[in-house]
């Protein structure tokens, strides 16, 4: 049985819902962790979110990362490297070369790195706040099914 599963509170106001702390969940999620129980792993593979935890059964097929973990990453890789390279020259004045055969394979490294773990935190931050279908009920982002598809093809019921 799920720990935090909405299929039981379809009735219950929002504030009477278990609580689900921001804080716990992100660092959880930073460690590659489900967000709800700590112990499942988030990722089926390097950036795949696992369709469902292991351990406890907590939906994660609703998460809508999207680009967020690659432009987050981004901004961090890219203040640390510019930081980096500009104390580097006004330290030592390197040749460019130098800068080139540091500074480059950091950069990849440190991105390869901090992707899964911005991911996943995203991922839990989105489960704490209930958002894109985590929470009960239809997400409200969930693209509309298009009207004139139904006309065209009305749902099949029994014969009268």
């Amino acid at each position: 049985m799920p720990i935090s599963h909405e299929a039981g509170y379809e009735g219950i106001r929002p504030a009477e819902r278990p609580e689900r702390r921001v804080r716990p969940a992100l660092l959880r999620g930073a460690a590659g962790r489900c967000p709800a129980c700590g112990v499942g792993k988030v990722f089926a593979s390097y950036l795949k979110v696992s369709h469902t935890c292991l351990h406890c059964g907590e939906p994660l097929h609703h998460q809508r990362a999207d680009d967020a973990p690659a432009y987050f990453t981004m901004v961090v890789v890219g203040h640390v490297i510019v930081a980096g390279i500009l104390s580097v020259e006004k330290a030592f004045a390197p040749p460019t070369w130098v800068q080139l055969a540091v500074w480059l394979p950091l950069m990849v490294v440190l991105s390869l790195v901090l992707l899964p773990v911005i991911k996943g935190a995203l991922v839990a931050l989105q489960w704490a706040l209930r958002m894109h279908g985590f929470g009960a009920g239809q997400d409200p982002a969930a693209p509309r099914p298009d009207p004139a598809l139904q006309i065209a093809h009305p749902p099949r019921g029994p014969a009268t």
